[in-house]
């Protein structure tokens, strides 16, 4: 994998995936931990969480995406165009929420937050679209959504934990200003990235893909996709779609309470930066490379159930700390586990996904997919304050907490079934 990172495309996606990561806590749980600090209840942070609902609606607009170049970058091409609009808007977005800072209250960062989420999501989108439009084969496939996956990496770890660091010396609004200037990064990528190939939709007719502005385009380009995607996988798309909005639920669930968790644990910001910084990013490393390996070595489905397992145990023994206190060894070896499940199951699904796509509907289906996976978890964390606070009536706070994680992680239950019920499905297919 390092030594891939010299190529030309690799390189690219590696920074694009950067790009990606960078916005994406930055509206989510770190935005929690600012919060808590200005003394925020926790069914707040939990309800603002919903700005994230963009991630699970972007298929709404992915069409569009799909189908015409962006405003103003057009020259650029069809997806980076669209890469450069949104990666400007991310950075316009957060100057603003560095400079307004939360003495505006919470309706205005919100709104700031909400403007990073939707350009955010958006560009997820192209960059997907750019991914798998931009890979020769199914090898090169697999090492580009590596690559993405460690560029994501990389960004959450400073976004999740080099940025505590950073609030604690410098404070939030200078911290945000600072990643407002990384999303530099992606801008230089796509400058240098190459425009894939234009593959158009499926045309049946034989007279060429219809203007977007037509019935008949319109319908094409937001119902084909769809179409397309039952046609190809019958009643078991439903299954997968049902899996896939279930994989990382236990993930979401909690996403919004950990930071809120670590402050009323008493961990110092200085603390929990510098455990995710060092030996979360090992083991985020580790967990995209077993990921890659698993997914040659022993298939998509049992990469993905070994992942779920692992997404759900972890995500549970967050409950010990609440037994132990601040106490950094535990912690460390809590925070190690987790960024390794989080990494391997993160590289499952994204590899998963990427070989459900048809050509010439790329952005969009993989919008729908990787959509699916947010529909359930991106609705249900917005109560998870509310649960942690029912949790912890006529108990302590922190064994509020413990109960919460305990249930998050129960919640890989169902994912994990249906992972097995499509593993047979898939066995019965291939033999057919």
């Amino acid at each position: 994998m390092l030594t891939s990172l010299g190529q030309p495309k690799v390189a690219v996606m590696l920074m694009l995936g950067f790009s990606s990561g960078l916005p994406f806590f930055l509206t989510g749980n770190t935005l929690g931990y600012w919060l808590r600090d200005q003394g925020t209840t926790l069914q707040a942070i939990g309800f603002l969480s919903w700005v994230g609902l963009a991630y699970s609606l972007k298929f709404l607009w992915a069409p569009v995406v799909d189908r015409l170049d962006a405003p103003v970058f057009g020259r650029f091409g069809r997806r980076r165009s669209w890469m450069l609009l949104t990666q400007a808007l991310i950075a316009v977005g957060l100057l603003g929420m560095a400079s307004s800072g939360t003495r505006h209250g919470l309706a205005t960062i919100g709104a700031l937050a909400l403007i990073v989420a939707f350009s955010s999501s958006t560009q997820d989108i192209v960059i997907d679209a750019w991914r798998i439009e931009a890979a020769n084969d199914s090898d090169e496939l697999g090492l580009l959504s590596a690559a993405y996956q460690l560029g994501y990496r990389i960004a959450i770890i400073i976004t999740d934990a080099l940025i505590l660091i950073s609030a604690n010396h410098l404070g939030w609004r200078i911290s945000y200003g600072a990643m407002a200037v990384l999303m530099a990064v992606g801008i230089i990528a796509t400058v240098v990235a190459i425009e894939p190939t234009r593959s158009e939709a499926p045309d049946v007719t034989g007279a060429g893909p219809p203007r977007l502005a037509s019935i008949k385009g319109f319908t094409q380009a937001v119902v084909g996709p769809f179409v397309e995607f039952f046609r190809a996988y019958g009643s078991v798309a439903l299954l997968m779609l049902a899996m896939i909005s279930l994989y990382r639920l236990p993930e979401y669930m909690m996403g919004p309470m950990a930071n809120p968790y670590y402050h009323d644990l008493g961990l110092s910001k200085d603390v929990v930066g510098t455990v995710r910084a060092s030996i979360g990013l090992v083991g985020s490393l580790l967990g995209i490379a077993a990921g890659g390996l698993s997914a040659v070595r022993i298939g998509y489905f049992r990469t993905l159930i070994v992942g779920l397992f692992m997404q759900s145990v972890v995500i549970a023994a967050f409950a010990i700390l609440a037994y132990t206190g601040p106490d950094v060894r535990v912690f460390g070896a809590v925070m190690a586990c987790d960024n390794f499940g989080a990494a391997f199951a993160g590289v499952a699904l994204v590899t998963y996904m990427s070989t459900l796509t048809t050509r010439g509907y790329t952005a969009t289906q993989y919008a729908l997919l990787s959509s699916a996976y947010t529909y359930v978890g991106k609705f249900a964390k917005g109560f998870s304050g509310v649960m942690v606070e029912s949790l912890a009536s006529g108990r302590t706070l922190l064994e509020g907490y413990a109960l919460f994680f305990i249930g998050a992680g129960l919640l890989g239950i169902p994912a994990l079934i249906l992972c097995a019920i499509l593993a047979r499905a898939e066995r019965r297919r291939a033999e057919l």
